[in-house]
Parts: structure tokens; C-alpha cells; sequence
């Protein structure tokens, strides 16, 4: 007696054949290797029957009335659901331009009339075990797929905390208030999902910036770092050669950031923070630093921290001064419009004003 690999037991095996009699020895001979057989007298019931119980092989006649064989071998390749299902071809004839015509539409396999009970079940043996070993490969692939995400997942969130990790100690130098990275983050999240909502700026914001955005807006001043204490807390006017050494902190951090980012992926996350600590700085008229870019080739990341900090810093107390009111900060910030930044973002930051922190 022939013996048949594990796939086999309970399998869903569909036969489909407009004649009765066919269809019944089909039935006895499969069903006695332990499979689950579901029976279709048409092409059409067949496609019908898979949407409710998807079979691991289809038994196929290939002269049928309505739809034949390989017209339903098509059907069942096109859909992504079905289209790994194996398919074997019955037919009375061997001709072999049939036998490769199936081969050509997606078929496995090609059995001849009259049956031969051990030759059905020995190719429908194969291709079962053949079908169950490609979907434990498929479920192994997911599975060590899922296992690297994860790992991708916590090596950017290590990555993450180490940065957040440096941009307090970078905050904390700069004599910022503790809630300073918070708030900015906060007030970045709220304009860019403002602006989102604009006509002016809906093509430009998804989702995923709003929230890249929120993320990597405390990065901006991570190279901070690397600027003398008693430079970035100097209570008087820095001179020309302390100037340089303190906006010096936007290309140490983006050369920071360019050296944890190793991986050629493209990453929406250290890209957005590069192109924030690069640019925050920058001016719409020109006259910022370190690039003197104007405009809009100022990254938009860059333009919506650029202001947000701004605000944070208008509106906390420095060792040389006390506080200013929100609107207070925005009259300042008003009267740097066209200059500093884009009217159009800062028209939106003004209108949120209420909302921010």
C-alpha cells in the first residue's frame, strides 16, 4: 500500500469535472489517501467554492462546457489569493500540445483517462507535499522577516535614545529649560499637522512627516555638543571668533547623525533629523548660515523647527532675561517675517498660536 507524506492528511483537494461519473472516482480514489474532497461540475462553481474554502490542489477536466480547464487555471493564477494553489489537468487525451499548453497557463501536473487509482494518487501525493513545503519555506520567510523588523525596530530605538540622550546634555548646555525639548516637539507636531491641513502645504505633509517631524525636531541643536560651554552661555555678545564656533553646531550634528546613519536604506527618520540640525538656521531671505540658502530650497522639517524653537526659547527665562508672553513672542516673531521665515508657515503658526505650549 502506498504511503503518503503528512500534507496529504486533510488536505482540501477540489475536483472539477462536468461529468458525474468522473467526478465520483475521482472522489473515492483521493478521499481514500485521507484528504477533505469538495466537488465542482463547472468552472464557475469552481471559482465560487474557492471564495468559501481555499483547496492545497485542483483537479481539473480540461474539456468542459461554459469555461474550460485552462480558462480556470487563468482565473485562478491572476488572483493573488489562489495563484500558488497546484493544478492538475485531467483529460482523455495526451496530445502533447495539450499537455504543454497546461504547463504554459500556471498548470503542475497532467493525468490521462481512464484513471489509474495509484498513478492519481502518487502525482496527487507530490504535489501536495510540494504545495505544504512551499508555504513552511513562505511561513519561514515571514517569520524571519518579522524576527529582522524587530530587530531593525529596537536598533533604531537605541539609536533614538542615544541621540535624544545627547540633545538634553546639548539642551542642558544651552542653558534651556527642562520642559524646552518637550514643548518644542510638541509645537512642532501642531503646526506641521496645521499646515497638512492647508491647500498650500497638503501635497507636501503626510502622516508620517507630522509625526518624523515631532521625533527629530530635538535633534536640531544635538551638535551643541560640541561647542564650548562658556560660549553657548555667554550673558553678552558673542565675538566674531565665538560666532563661528557656536553655529558651527549645525554641521557637528549633522556630521553626527551622517555617521550613525551607516545603512544605505533610506530612512525618513535620520534624513528629516539631518535636514532639521543641517538647516534650522537658515533664513528665507538668505542671510542665515551655515548654507545662505533662501526660500523654499530651505527644507520644510527645517522651516516648521526653525520657528517652533524660536517660540520655546522666546518664551522661557534665560540667566540674562526673563520670559516674554506668548504675545509678546509672536509680535517678535512677526516682524521677522520675510526675512527669517516663510509668511505663508508662519500665518499658520500664528493661528495655532493658542494651541502651543
Amino acid at each position: 500500500m502506498m504511503e503518503f507524506d503528512k500534507a496529504v492528511e486533510n488536505a482540501v483537494v477540489l475536483i472539477v469535472d462536468d461529468v458525474v461519473m468522473n467526478r465520483e472516482i475521482l472522489r473515492g480514489i483521493v478521499s481514500a489517501m485521507g484528504c477533505e474532497v469538495v466537488l465542482a461540475e463547472s468552472g464557475p462553481d469552481a471559482l465560487e467554492l474557492v471564495k468559501q474554502k481555499r483547496p492545497d490542489l485542483v483537479l481539473t477536466d480540461i474539456s468542459m462546457p461554459e469555461m474550460d480547464g485552462y480558462t480556470l487555471c487563468r482565473e485562478l493564477k491572476a488572483n493573488a489569493v489562489t495563484r500558488d494553489i497546484p493544478i492538475i489537468f485531467i483529460s482523455a487525451f495526451d496530445d502533447n500540445e495539450d499537455v504543454v499548453k497546461g504547463f504554459e497557463m500556471g498548470g503542475s501536473d497532467y493525468i490521462v483517462k481512464p484513471f489509474t487509482p495509484e498513478l492519481v494518487q502518487a502525482r496527487v501525493n507530490v504535489h501536495l507535499s510540494l504545495h505544504a513545503a512551499a508555504r513552511e519555506v513562505m511561513e519561514s520567510n515571514r517569520r524571519l522577516q518579522t524576527a529582522v523588523n524587530e530587530q531593525v525596530r529596537q536598533i533604531e530605538q537605541e539609536r533614538r535614545n542615544v541621540l535624544y540622550a545627547l540633545a538634553g546634555v546639548a539642551a542642558k548646555n544651552s542653558s534651556h529649560g527642562k520642559d524646552y525639548i518637550e514643548r518644542m516637539r510638541y509645537n512642532c507636531h501642531v503646526l506641521a499637522q496645521s499646515m497638512q491641513l492647508s491647500p498650500l502645504f497638503e501635497d507636501a505633509i503626510s502622516d508620517s512627516f507630522v509625526d518624523t517631524v515631532e521625533f527629530a525636531a530635538p535633534l536640531c541643536d544635538i551638535g551643541n555638543i560640541g561647542v564650548p560651554k562658556d560660549i553657548l552661555q555667554k550673558k553678552t555678545a558673542l565675538d566674531e571668533k565665538e560666532w563661528v564656533q557656536m553655529s558651527s553646531h549645525t554641521t557637528i550634528g549633522t556630521k553626527l547623525l551622517e555617521d550613525l546613519n551607516v545603512t544605505n536604506d533610506y530612512n525618513d527618520f535620520m534624513q528629516i533629523s539631518m535636514d532639521i540640525t543641517h538647516y534650522h538656521h537658515e533664513n528665507w531671505d538668505g542671510s542665515g548660515y551655515p548654507e545662505g540658502i533662501s526660500g523654499n530650497a530651505i527644507p520644510l522639517a527645517a522651516q516648521i523647527v526653525a520657528m517652533s524653537s524660536m517660540f520655546c526659547a522666546l518664551t522661557e527665562d534665560r540667566s540674562y532675561r526673563k520670559s516674554y508672553g506668548s504675545e509678546e513672542a509672536l509680535e517678535i516673531m512677526s516682524q521677522e517675517q520675510e526675512r527669517k521665515f516663510n509668511p505663508d508657515v508662519f500665518n499658520i503658526f500664528y493661528k495655532v498660536a493658542r494651541q502651543l505650549h
